[in-house]
């Protein structure tokens, strides 16, 4: 597998590394998941960039490997319990005077979103990208990313026991 230095991959991925964890870190919250998931997904593209028609693509295209991996992630932990989560669900809630809690209720509830639902939210709200490139990511059509979109803000108001400012979360 021969790579050259200038090719529009190993040039997206060298300009892009903290976009790539940032995202990655937003769907695991843990530092080294995600950069596992990060380093994974590199070695994923890199093998199959030859599979890449369009080299215009590249980033719609690594970030679908991405997302993907952060899903493959989800799906192999919902099958793990571990004892430290059970003890934390034990523990009583912060104070209600506790410091920028509404950013932590904000992260805690898209944290409890199904990964497609959450996904959606990172892509569109963290890293700014179109609903019609997200569509792309995720391997949907554009119709089921709105609605996908709407429906994770749905569940985030309602887990946040909505708000004063419907226009906070607006498209």
């Amino acid at each position: 597998m021969a790579t050259s230095k200038n090719s529009p991959l190993v040039s997206f991925i060298q300009e892009n590394q903290e976009k790539l964890y940032r995202i990655a870190y937003a769907h695991v919250k843990n530092r080294d998941a995600a950069l596992d998931l990060v380093h994974t997904s590199i070695v994923k593209a890199l093998q199959k960039q030859h599979t890449l028609r369009n080299q215009e693509c590249v980033r719609t295209w690594f970030y679908r490997i991405l997302v993907n991996e952060c899903m493959s992630y989800f799906r192999k932990q919902s099958r793990v319990v571990y004892l430290a989560d059970l003890n934390d669900n034990l523990m009583p809630p912060p104070p209600a005077n506790y410091g920028q809690e509404e950013y932590l209720d904000l992260y805690s509830a898209i944290d409890h979103l199904p990964s497609q639902l959450k996904a959606v939210i990172i892509l569109r709200y963290f890293e700014d990208m179109k609903l019609s490139t997200i569509a792309e990511i995720t391997f949907t059509n554009l119709s089921t990313t709105k609605s996908r979109l709407y429906k994770a803000l749905k569940l985030l108001k309602l887990d946040l026991g909505g708000m004063e400012d419907d226009r906070s979360l607006s498209v």
